[in-house]
């Protein structure tokens, strides 16, 4: 599932090749991965202009004047990238969205979804914050202080790893960037939030900006569906340090990595480097 990198990395190349574009018309080739009518949005895009492309959490919003919003919800394998001119749409795409000509630039966008939990949700400027999805969203982890962030975890008693997991409780953070920055935090993915000091908190945040900055100049992780808006993997996966590494020795200590479940997820840590700690 893309993560804050990932679709941090895709928004950004979205807003350099669209900013100012034109749409032209939609085909909705799938109407259930419109959230909201699909003919409302084939009605009100055309003659529109993409003014700014931007993420909150693992949402990307595409804001298009005047006064319309879009929503995309990628989740598991949704993808939004511009295909290469004369590419045909696959069968797993589901929306086209058609661009006013531009030379060396496609003139279209295309969302492609083969699990089809993603959406497009369309939207009049104001009503963002009536998306469920997007006002349940916690705070951004690149844009707190350590200190606001150590104190999200006071008085929680749940699971450290489940709690940055929650996009209420924190947006962006999926399996792979919590698993890595439990690591590098020497923290146990299954250690009560009460049970780590305002300190080691603080350290959390600290090695969590660290690691997604990395992702984010490597362009994201790609392990299997993810690429970037022109197509491209990222580069990401070729630094992970635990994630996806069970059995293999740990890179810091020699250890043999373990896997566990930690809020239904498939976890992977060293428990030498990252030890049982007591209250």
């Amino acid at each position: 599932m893309p993560e804050l990198p990932e679709v941090h990395t895709i928004a950004c190349g979205l807003e350099t090749a669209l900013q100012g574009r034109e749409f032209t018309g939609v085909e909705v080739r799938r109407p259930a991965s419109v959230d909201g009518d699909p003919s409302w949005l084939a009605k009100e895009l055309p003659g529109k202009i993409i003014t700014r492309v931007w993420r909150r959490g693992k949402a990307l919003i595409m804001d298009v004047e005047p006064k319309l919003v879009l929503g995309f919800h990628l989740r598991m394998t949704g993808r939004l990238y511009l295909p290469e001119p004369g590419a045909e749409p696959g069968k797993h795409t589901h929306l086209i969205f058609r661009l006013a000509p531009k030379s060396g630039q496609s003139d279209r966008l295309f969302f492609e979804d083969p699990r089809t939990f993603g959406s497009c949700r369309p939207m009049r400027q104001g009503e963002l914050a009536d998306w469920p999805f997007f006002a349940a969203l916690g705070p951004e982890p690149l844009d707190i202080s350590a200190q606001e962030f150590a104190g999200l975890f006071k008085g929680r008693s749940a699971k450290v790893k489940g709690l940055l997991l929650d996009q209420t409780f924190i947006a962006g953070i999926g399996n792979i960037y919590a698993d890595e920055s439990l690591f590098r935090a020497k923290i146990r993915p299954d250690a009560g939030a009460d049970s780590l000091s305002a300190e080691k908190l603080r350290g959390l945040h600290k090695v969590l900006v660290e690691v997604l900055n990395e992702a984010i100049a490597a362009c994201g992780s790609s392990i299997s569906d993810y690429r970037d808006a022109q197509g491209n993997a990222g580069a990401f996966q070729n630094e992970f340090r635990v994630y996806g590494r069970a059995g293999e020795a740990c890179m810091a200590c020699g250890s043999k990595l373990s896997a566990m479940k930690v809020a239904g997820r498939t976890t992977v840590y060293c428990s030498r480097c990252q030890p049982k700690r007591r209250k």
